[in-house]
């Protein structure tokens, strides 16, 4: 039996199947023709080109299928599951708060009567299954979820507005089968159920595979997530750190703004690769960057004003992308200092994954800054977390 998992990030698609030992069978990937311009549309695109890439062998024996989107990226979509208005996404200068993103999609109608508020991993659900107004306590938590009390939070949408909001269930919950329309074009098992989704930080933690309280992963993506998990509930807005419901625990968590994509503003990959190898990460750049793609940070500080520290600029390539490596590893440093601030379990073991994974020096750079073992996840992908939440999780029944 074959289990799919489905990751949309902030560039672009990716498909993994799994069987029942959590072994990968197959993979695939797409990137977005314009990733900073995404739309609903451009989603569904993916999705259908992903499931027309299955081996045909694996179609028949495909038993369930659960998705992983970017946190806070949402639309609304009417009775018939269209999207009447843009995708506001998660790094929106509003995405902090949940009354403000609704009443600016509500005011960007492009057409139809609003029904349903969805999150992108909702939208995907829905075109799957044909279902609209459900979601996860993961994707709904920055939309105004109380993880606490597995209820909407008061005071925060009049009546009206909690008209369009989805019912919540857990990550990992069945939906419903495959529409069978679907089924029947991709030649997929039509009894193959889709679950519930999570985050796409989420699911490269669940691709980690921790379960133990201090061991926390760091996905080096575009950007920059971070997810501890800890015995200790622990939330601060003001300094952009949020827990997720991870069953009888808590997964501490914080995105900055920094990551791969301010890398990539600078160098290419074969760049990053050569650059790289002339660094030594075991000594201290002498640059002092705060490396930011555009102005503005979410976490470890809080400040839609704070402006990128990208200069002095050296003349060595190589010595300014130390500076770099070592700027977004003290964030890094950073922001597991601040979970432990606000009384998360201490910090043991950080894991890595994402694109970032993959440079063994910036690996010893950030070893040196965090002061404990830095390894890299035996599965560094987000959708193959989602794979592994396809197949189903004990957690999510706590």
């Amino acid at each position: 039996m074959y289990y799919l998992g489905l990751d949309f990030g902030t560039s672009g698609a990716r498909a993994t199947i799994i069987d029942d030992s959590k072994t990968r069978i197959w993979s695939a990937q797409l990137d977005y023709a314009a990733p900073q311009q995404q739309e609903a549309r451009d989603w569904q695109d993916a999705l259908f080109a992903l499931l027309a890439q299955i081996p045909a062998t694996l179609r028949p024996a495909l038993q369930a299928i659960a998705i992983d989107g970017t946190s806070g990226t949402v639309l609304l979509a009417d009775a018939d599951l269209h999207p009447v208005t843009p995708a506001l996404p998660y790094n929106h200068p509003l995405a902090g708060d949940p009354a403000a993103k609704l009443a600016w999609l509500k005011q960007h109608q492009q057409s139809g009567q609003a029904r349903y508020l969805m999150h992108q991993v909702d939208y995907l659900n829905a075109l799957l299954t044909g279902i609209g107004g459900i979601s996860d306590y993961h994707n709904a938590l920055k939309s105004g979820f109380n993880v606490q009390t597995l209820d909407w939070q008061d005071g925060i949408y009049n009546s009206d507005d909690r008209a369009l909001l989805p019912r919540i269930v857990a990550p990992g919950t069945i939906l419903g089968k495959l529409q069978r329309r679907i089924a029947r074009h991709y030649n997929l098992n039509p009894a193959c159920v889709v679950r519930a989704g999570t985050t796409d930080s989420i699911a490269a933690f669940i691709a980690a595979e921790v379960d133990t309280p201090g061991i926390a992963v760091t996905s080096l993506g575009s950007t920059l997530a971070l997810k501890l998990l800890s015995k200790q509930y622990v939330a601060s807005p003001q300094h952009g750190v949020y827990s997720h419901k991870w069953g009888d625990a808590w997964l501490v968590s914080g995105a900055s703004n920094s990551g791969g994509a301010v890398l990539r503003q600078f160098f290419s990959d074969d760049e990053l690769a050569l650059y790289s190898a002339r660094i030594q990460p075991q000594i201290a750049s002498a640059l002092d960057y705060y490396p930011l793609p555009c102005t503005g940070e979410r976490f470890p500080v809080n400040d839609p004003e704070l402006m990128p520290r990208l200069t002095p600029r050296p003349a060595d390539n190589a010595v300014f992308l130390h500076g770099l490596l070592e700027g977004i590893a003290n964030i890094e440093r950073q922001a597991y200092a601040r979970f432990a601030e606000l009384g998360a379990t201490p910090l043991r073991q950080v894991i890595t994954a994402g694109g970032g994974s993959r440079n063994p020096h910036w690996q010893i750079i950030r070893q040196r800054l965090l002061r404990v073992s830095v390894t890299v996840a035996a599965n560094t992908d987000a959708a193959f977390g989602s794979a592994i939440l396809a197949k189903g999780l004990d957690w999510i029944h706590k």
